[in-house]
């Protein structure tokens, strides 16, 4: 903890599995070695995109990728390569979207809190149906000759939500890509493959939940389209001619490789061994927490195996604490320790615990709940 508390910095132990507030993921033993390795020597940053991308792409099963900062990145260069495709004029002249097809089409139930970043290089978003949902007629009679690209929040399943198969069918009679939100759908892996086998034109994967770094993420899809967001990237902006927008948008060579370490490490991991580890820790939590009075504990999973851990269930009038209370009183120690939670009830995550890590987070547990 020692570096942090040099910085002034509270250290933080994650129980809220892969959060942003608090620094994402943490890197495996076998990504940091790689990533210490890459950094001995520098790299031909064009070259190793582009083999990195080739591998990525055969590991996912399609066309092209592109290690990005971050999925909101991808996202983001997906939206601008659907604008412009491989047209200079187009690339150099956004943000202005004038006389470019820019309205990307989105079901308004799938309305989320990170779709403004495909916005970023000029797009408009546009909302089909109401918030009962959107219906195939409608969605089909939205698209335009202004239509970029179809957006699609997996994994999807909400009432009134067409499915991704349902959009992409529409999209593609209509001549329109589509761009999926995949950024946390890594578990299980056929889930991982799902888009690029249904046909989605562009995916966008978070690299912090397979076990690269936080700012890490992957573009992948069709080779026309991940070649136009190449272009507008940092590296293309650098190599090519011309004045495109992603420069801001870099990544250094050890992410880089830490992404494809941490990917190839991901398709060829015992996940069965992964989980049940999870469950041991989780079963341990649960006998230290077994004798405090006015919680009721569970194991609980999510189908991603992202926060798997023990939800708690506060009996809030005879504890004398609301669960945000308790949530509060966590953060405020040093450590600080994070759970999420909402109305009375919160998830402590063993997702990303080490070392001595569920022992403090039982202690504290213990110290807030009986205090």
């Amino acid at each position: 903890m020692q570096i942090y508390e040099d910085l002034g910095v509270v250290p933080v132990i994650n129980a809220a599995g892969y959060q942003t507030l608090i620094g994402g993921s943490r890197v495996g033993p076998e990504v940091q070695t790689a990533m210490d390795a890459a950094n001995r020597y520098f790299a031909d940053m064009e070259d190793l995109l582009k083999k990195t991308g080739a591998i990525i792409a055969d590991l996912l099963g399609t066309e092209a990728a592109l290690v990005t900062p971050g999925c909101a990145a991808a996202l983001a260069l997906g939206s601008a390569a659907c604008m412009s495709g491989n047209d200079p004029a187009k690339m150099e002249q956004l943000p202005d979207t004038t006389g470019v097809k820019h309205r990307i089409l989105i079901q308004k139930k799938q309305r989320y809190h990170y779709d403004r970043v495909l916005t970023i290089f000029g797009a408009k978003l546009v909302e089909v149906g109401d918030e009962n949902g959107t219906t195939a007629a409608q969605l089909e009679a939205a698209i335009s000759d202004e239509t970029a690209a179809i957006h699609y929040f997996a994994p999807g399943g909400q009432d009134g939500v067409l499915s991704a198969q349902d959009v992409i069918r529409i999209a593609h009679a209509n001549g329109v890509p589509v761009i999926v939100d995949a950024a946390s759908q890594v578990y299980p892996l056929e889930v991982m493959r799902r888009y690029p086998d249904m046909g989605a034109d562009l995916i966008g994967y978070g690299a912090k939940y397979i076990g690269a770094c936080h700012s890490t993420g992957i573009l992948c899809g069709r080779a026309d389209l991940i070649d136009a967001a190449y272009l507008h990237s940092f590296i293309g902006y650098e190599t090519c001619p011309y004045d495109t927008l992603g420069r801001p948008l870099k990544v250094d060579r050890q992410e880089v490789i830490a992404v494809v370490v941490a990917l190839r490490a991901w398709f060829s991991a015992d996940h069965q061994a992964r989980l049940a580890s999870y469950k041991r820790e989780a079963e341990s939590l649960l006998a230290d927490l077994a004798d405090i009075p006015h919680i009721a504990t569970a194991f609980a999973t999510d189908e991603r195996s992202l926060s798997n851990g023990v939800q708690i269930t506060v009996d809030e009038a005879a504890l004398g604490k609301t669960a945000v209370q308790i949530i509060e009183e966590l953060k405020r120690g040093n450590p600080s320790v994070w759970v999420r939670g909402s109305e009375n009830a919160f998830r402590v995550a063993v997702t990303n615990l080490v070392e001595d890590d569920r022992e403090i987070v039982a202690s504290r547990l213990r110290d807030v709940l009986t205090n």
